[in-house]
């Protein structure tokens, strides 16, 4: 049987018939799965939407205030600079010291230790964040602050012209080291956790080339699973650091806290955190002192946002350079 291909010929129905038949059917499951996930990603936005319109409302007063009326009294900047000097340098102690010591524990799950070996470790490092912040608080003043005393008497001896270890040293080790330490114990699953999945992810015929071409483990790992895992590895620590950014408790708990701006991590004078901050004035706080504590966590929220985003632009201009690609 021959189809007339002609230009006045009429289209074959055989073949339309086949078409129609080929056309995917939309499963009612389907729909109804597509509407869920739909209506999720638009209820997180309306939340996120609201929780900003409610700091911005409730923290406009202490934005038009005069500078005097102000905690302080000196201003509503000189009332939050130190709080944000204090929450990033916290957050980026501990983003420097869990993000290295997270890639390399990942490393050894998946691609040194034997598998029990590796499956019980990846529990255990799991298990951290199940911890409660206030039991890290209590471990970081009780144990680490202690033991840090003899270290941070070394750093400044031997590194004062250093301006982080100038001194003079904190005899309690209650200092923005310790809690920046602390911090890095809180997030090191999370970047753990993603780092360890993305690392599995690693095509296994990447590997298998790489060592078949003759490199070590090691190079191995270095030319075919570290740039698969680059995306993932700068995503989990941006997930950590955003652990670390609204930590409350643990920073509240450790660090002995004075005010004001320093670059001394091992002295008894540190700057105070956002989050510790509110929670620690905001039960006796009244009228204008509520809303200079709401303008902060209107900061924080700001801070942390940009960083997600900035995260996010990472991600994606990091991805076309990909071992995934």
């Amino acid at each position: 049987m021959t189809t007339d291909t002609s230009p006045g010929a009429a289209p074959d129905t055989d073949a339309s018939a086949s078409i129609q038949a080929t056309k995917p059917v939309v499963q009612r499951g389907d729909r109804i799965f597509s509407g869920a996930a739909t209506t999720a990603g638009v209820l997180i936005l309306v939340v996120l939407a609201g929780v900003a319109v409610f700091l911005l409302a409730e923290a406009a007063p202490a934005l038009v205030a005069p500078a005097e009326e102000i905690p302080g009294g000196n201003g509503l900047f000189a009332y939050i600079g130190p709080l944000i000097f204090g929450t990033l340098v916290a957050a980026l102690i501990a983003l420097v010291v869990a993000t290295p010591l997270a890639v390399a524990v990942a490393l050894f799950i998946t691609h040194y230790a034997p598998r029990r070996i590796a499956q019980s470790l990846g529990y255990v490092i799991d298990l951290l964040a199940a911890v409660p912040s206030i039991v890290y608080g209590l471990w970081g003043i009780l144990v680490l602050a202690p033991a840090s005393v003899g270290l941070t008497t070394w750093l400044n001896e031997y590194l004062w012209f250093i301006p982080l270890f100038a001194g003079p040293v904190s005899s309690t080790g209650r200092t923005m080291l310790v809690a920046g330490l602390v911090l890095a114990v809180m997030i090191l699953p999370i970047i753990t956790s993603v780092s360890r999945e993305v690392f599995l992810q690693t095509p296994k015929l990447h590997e298998e080339a790489a060592l078949a071409l003759g490199a070590t483990r090691w190079e191995m790992i270095r030319m075919a699973v570290l740039p698969f895992g680059r995306s993932g590895i700068i995503s989990g620590a941006m997930l950590g650091l955003g652990r670390a950014l609204g930590e409350t408790m643990a920073v509240a708990i450790v660090l002995s806290i004075s005010g004001g701006i320093t670059f001394n991590l091992i002295g008894n004078g540190n700057p105070a955190t956002i989050a510790a901050n509110i929670a620690l004035e905001f039960p006796e706080a009244t009228g204008l002192e509520n809303n200079t504590l709401i303008a902060s966590g209107l900061v924080l929220f700001l801070v942390t946002l940009a960083v997600n985003s900035l995260a996010r632009y990472i991600v994606n201009r990091r991805r076309e350079f990909s071992g995934a690609n």
